[in-house]
């Protein structure tokens, strides 16, 4: 503040120099402002010595209450500590106390847990929900039990008991396979099944409700449990499942042929595709050529009948050769006809050598998506490492599915082949013998007259 004083006096001294009375003001001024600067002092410096003062008593405070927690938390140790001690007195009193009273009490505990465990998964719970409350009771208690909660477990065990050997019918909330929920009468076989309306039924524990799987056992079982439904009295067979479920269970998430073959289609990728474009090009061709050879066999039958030849047939076609040549020997009619047999093979073998070359592809395709999909799962575990067993399942459910498919379409491609190749030797077979017999009744024919 000084020396913005002495700046402002050499500021104003050229223009005020000309009178003394601006000499005055001005002096008068900063003796104003010098009065002011010191009163700002004295005020700042009385808030610092208060906010010191304030800031002392507040450490002593906080030591004071600092001290007193931790003589409270000293005071609950020790409180800690004594009642440590009276629990261990109290508990070598109470076992003492017990005797082997409290052996039998824990056999019973361990016992009810055990038996309560089962209860919760029993279909008799179904028909007959919260019948386990007691024992409930006798679980969660800490004193000795008392005589009504062991007859209760008694009571408990011997109806589970009386139940499993019992056909019981009860009406019952049905969640079906779509999600619905239905009122229906079941049919309880014991602990180890449940039916209604000739559908196997499943136990929720957890919910307490009956469901019924989407897929269920094949029909013959089907039809067991519908008759067992609609008897009265008498000995019928039924289907069980000793695992109270979970072979249904199982059955429900086993996937069905027709979700096996979309599964693999999805799964096998274009590799997939080509494979089964293929199987069903060799299909058409095979199945073609099948309804083809069956005309071609059923012609050669009738013309094996009839001595007039047909052209609609190979062996008619084969006997006008010799119809059409009545005075030719004998080399030169079984040139003719080995001519005309040559014309007919292309037509009785045709789309046998694509079926042979499909056949053997489809492996070979087969092969190329196992490779592929090893490569794929290769790259996955490099980039992700072996931590997650799902990102390894799409490149090996290729490998597997592709070599699947690839043999699924070479097998029936080879067996038609088969059949088809035989079933064209036998009518080549047959046009072979009949030319040979046109052969040799000619020259039979020819050999007459020379012996005359």
């Amino acid at each position: 503040m000084m020396l913005r004083a002495i700046l402002l006096l050499l500021v104003l001294l050229p223009v005020s120099a000309s009178g003394a009375d601006s000499l005055e003001a001005l002096l008068e001024e900063v003796q104003k402002q010098r009065s002011q600067e010191r009163r700002e002092n004295a005020e700042r410096l009385q808030r610092f010595t208060e906010t010191r003062d304030r800031q002392k008593t507040l450490l002593v405070e906080a030591k004071s209450l600092l001290a007193e927690a931790q003589a409270a938390g000293n005071r609950l140790d020790r409180e800690a500590s004594e009642n440590a001690g009276r629990i261990r007195d109290t508990g070598l009193a109470l076992e003492t106390e017990l005797g082997d009273m409290g052996e039998l009490r824990e056999l019973l505990l361990r016992s009810a847990e055990w038996f309560l465990k089962a209860t919760e998964t029993s279909l008799v719970s179904a028909q007959i929900p919260d019948r386990a409350t007691g024992v409930e009771d006798l679980v969660r208690t800490r004193e000795l039990p008392s005589l009504d909660q062991i007859e209760g477990l008694w009571r408990l065990q011997l109806q589970e008991m009386i139940e499993m050997g019992r056909v019981a019918r009860f009406p019952a909330d049905i969640i079906g396979s779509e999600g619905e929920s239905v009122q229906a009468e079941v049919t309880r076989v014991g602990l180890f099944g449940a039916v209604s309306g000739g559908s196997f039924l499943r136990y929720l524990p957890g919910s307490g409700h009956l469901i019924e799987p989407r897929r269920q056992p094949p029909s013959r079982y089907r039809d067991q449990a519908l008759k067992l439904e609609q008897a009265d009295t008498g000995v019928l067979p039924m289907p069980i499942d000793p695992t109270r479920g979970e072979l249904l269970l199982q059955l429900s998430q086993t996937p069905d042929l027709e979700e096996r073959i979309r599964q693999g289609i999805d799964q096998g990728g274009v590799i997939g595709w080509i494979i089964l474009g293929l199987g069903g090009i060799g299909l058409l061709i095979g199945l073609g050529r099948l309804w083809v050879l069956g005309r071609l066999d059923r012609g050669i039958g009738r013309q094996l009948k009839d001595k007039t030849p047909d052209r609609l047939n190979p062996l008619g076609r084969i006997l006008r050769v010799y119809t059409d040549n009545p005075g030719v020997d004998t080399e030169t009619l079984g040139l003719k006809l080995d001519e005309a047999i040559l014309r007919e093979l292309p037509r009785i073998r045709w789309g046998l050598g694509t079926l042979s070359v499909l056949a053997a592809i489809a492996p070979l395709l087969g092969l190329l998506g196992t490779v592929t999909g090893i490569i794929e799962t290769f790259q996955a575990v490099t980039v992700h490492g072996t931590g997650d067993p799902r990102l390894m399942s799409g490149g090996i459910s290729q490998a597997l599915v592709t070599t699947v498919e690839g043999l699924v379409v070479a097998i029936p491609l080879l067996l038609l082949h088969s059949f088809l190749s035989s079933r064209s030797n036998r009518i080549i077979q047959v046009l072979d013998e009949q030319s040979a017999a046109m052969v040799a009744r000619l020259a039979e024919q020819q050999s007459v007259p020379a012996h005359g």
